[in-house]
């Protein structure tokens, strides 16, 4: 009898015990799932705020303010450079028939009233057709150089930000890094909890650093690529201006 008591007393406590460990586990996943859904309920923007807050403000402003600048010259590059795109063979067409028909004013006057940088060194080179081929020729090649250094205007600046955001990070990385022995130093402790702030600081800013050299990099190459494709576009319009003006003369 007692033995049964003893195996039945046994198996309660076991019972008892498994009916606790399910309790304590069903209460541990209630509550995984209640941080779940907190941090899903956070929007993209909350989470945002968030990492730049816990990256310090004084860091994270530097590496803010030069996306906002990248940006702001990237946007007005593009802008400008689409605008700058011309038609070229559309271009040479009406001026070779305006040359035809009007002569170098009517072709000049065709040169006015279209926009971007082809037309602009169209209507210098007819402007100097009076001094001959050969000095328009020379007001072709002076005046692309001009248009050149406008349709690269600001790129150099925008290569700066794409270097110094990634520094910016590195450097708040080396201040978290600082951060993190002071607070083992203080604490005499090596323990995770003395060292996550300082190392969250660290990897904040190196990571919001790179985001913004990627970023950048991308809205560099874009225009670097459309500056390029403006001016073949630019040297193949200058020889057919080139040639017109010689047929024209004879």
């Amino acid at each position: 009898m007692k033995k049964v008591l003893t195996i039945l007393a046994i198996t309660g406590l076991l019972f008892l015990g498994s009916v606790q460990n399910m309790y304590a586990l069903a209460t541990a996943i209630q509550t995984e799932e209640v941080a779940k859904a907190a941090t899903e309920d956070r929007t993209f923007h909350q989470i945002l705020k968030q990492y730049f807050i816990d990256g310090t403000p004084l860091f994270m402003s530097f590496v803010l303010i030069t996306l906002i600048l990248g940006l702001a010259i990237a946007i007005e590059r593009i802008i400008y450079l689409n605008m700058a795109t011309t038609n070229t063979t559309k271009l040479v067409n009406n001026v070779e028939e305006a040359l035809a028909s009007g002569g170098v004013e009517a072709a000049k006057e065709v040169c006015r009233n279209t926009k971007g940088p082809v037309a602009s060194i169209f209507y210098q080179g007819l402007d100097r057709m009076d001094e001959g081929v050969e000095q328009a020729e020379k007001a072709v090649i002076s005046y692309g150089g001009v248009q050149l250094g406008l349709l690269e205007k600001n790129v150099s600046w925008l290569s700066l930000f794409i270097a110094l955001a990634p520094m910016l990070g590195f450097m708040g990385t080396v201040i978290g890094m600082i951060q993190a022995f002071e607070a083992i130093a203080a604490a005499g402790d090596i323990s995770p909890t003395v060292v996550a702030s300082g190392i969250k600081v660290a990897l904040l800013t190196t990571v919001f650093g790179l985001i913004v050299a990627i970023i950048l990099q991308i809205f560099y190459n874009y225009i670097i690529s459309k500056v390029d494709s403006i001016v073949n576009s630019m040297e193949d319009a200058s020889i057919s201006l080139v040639d017109l003006l010689i047929r024209h003369k004879k």
